[in-house]
């Protein structure tokens, strides 16, 4: 695909928001990553990052794992195979665009 055949309109949505976009980045470079330190990484408020993980796991992007540490519940979020693939995909995109 070269900068003239790139389509704005084909761009993933579910990855393109800014939180998103920034959940999905961080999540490509680590095995998994807990609620909080996805929280601290993105600068996200509990609500808005929670809204925005719902989001990519409906879509199949992330799985997410519930437990309880120490008596204390932690969440978990790491890419999926389709998680990645999209991630790929959207990347090579961007590398189009940029030529």
């Amino acid at each position: 695909m070269s900068a003239d055949d790139f389509d704005a309109a084909s761009l993933d949505e579910i990855i393109h928001g800014k939180l998103r976009l920034g959940i999905m980045a961080y999540l490509s470079s680590v095995e998994g990553a807990t609620f909080g330190e996805l929280r601290e990484r993105t600068g996200a408020t509990d609500g808005n990052l929670s809204v925005h993980l719902r989001k990519l796991e409906d879509a199949g992007y992330i799985g997410i794992d519930k437990r309880f540490v120490a008596r204390r519940p932690q969440t978990t979020a790491s890419l999926t195979a389709t998680g990645r693939k999209a991630w790929i995909a959207y990347l090579d995109q961007m590398k189009a665009l940029l030529g």
